[in-house]
């Protein structure tokens, strides 16, 4: 259930005033502090909060926005593309979060719950295809999903995720992480009956093209039902397969 409703709910429980309902939608849509513009409607709008994209961001300016949506009870932020170097800047500076090295993702404050019984798996090509996947699982977990990981299942040996097909058979979305020639979305989307998000990422000899090949063959699947983010997007992929997930939930 999204911030409106829960507001509308509160009200038509007489838990809250007209008043009081009315300077909740109200409250600024945004604030200004400079060198970003934070979105506090956000949530009330797509179910979801911002998420600080850490790259190109100082430690100090991270700081300053989570301690702003803190303000704004915001109990959970999500950061992406943080590096190790800048995590260690937060800590030195008193910004206590959860760093998860391999996909270069921070959580402040405490992943959610998961919702509903539906999950969805997130799949990889191969091993170095895992920080990429990480970050559209730990996305799509910070979101309240159940996932369940399906790592090196590439098919240069096809029955490894053969040895899946239940879980494959039973998800909601999948999302199918490969460099590359990108083969592993079309297996995939050949054998569920749910969409499948394919995501290219830049691993890959001389000719991949840092993930150029992989991107263009996702694209070109002749398996129904394949959608594609960009290359080494997991943060999208992730976001997606919440969204889709949520919908069948």
């Amino acid at each position: 259930m999204n911030e409106i409703k829960k507001i509308l709910q509160e009200l038509h429980e007489n838990n809250i005033s007209v008043e009081e309902a009315y300077l909740k939608l109200k409250e600024a849509p945004f604030e200004d502090i400079g060198y970003a513009k934070i979105d506090f409607h956000r949530k009330l709008r797509q179910g979801a909060s911002e998420v600080i994209y850490g790259a190109g961001k100082t430690p100090e300016q991270i700081a300053g926005i989570i301690n702003l949506m803190q303000a704004h009870n915001q109990k959970a932020i999500l950061i992406t593309r943080l590096s190790q170097e800048k995590f260690n800047e937060l800590e030195k500076i008193g910004c206590k979060i959860n760093y998860f090295s391999q996909a270069q993702l921070g959580v402040f404050g405490e992943f959610p719950k998961p919702e509903g019984k539906n999950f969805i798996v997130v799949a990889t090509g191969g091993t170095s295809d895992i920080p990429v996947a990480e970050e559209a699982a730990l996305t799509a977990e910070f979101l309240g999903n159940h996932v369940t990981r399906l790592y090196d299942v590439g098919v240069s040996g096809l029955h490894r995720v053969l040895s899946h097909v239940d879980e494959i058979m039973s998800a909601s979305v999948i999302v199918a992480v490969a460099g590359m020639e990108g083969a592993l979305a079309s297996v995939l989307g050949g054998l569920a009956d749910c969409p499948v998000i394919a995501v290219p990422t830049s691993i890959g000899y001389g000719a991949s093209f840092g993930g150029v090949a992989a991107l263009l063959a996702m694209l070109n699947s002749c398996a129904s039902g394949v959608s594609v983010v960009n290359i080494d997007n997991g943060f999208g992929a992730g976001y997606l397969a919440s969204m889709i997930n949520k919908i069948k939930n």
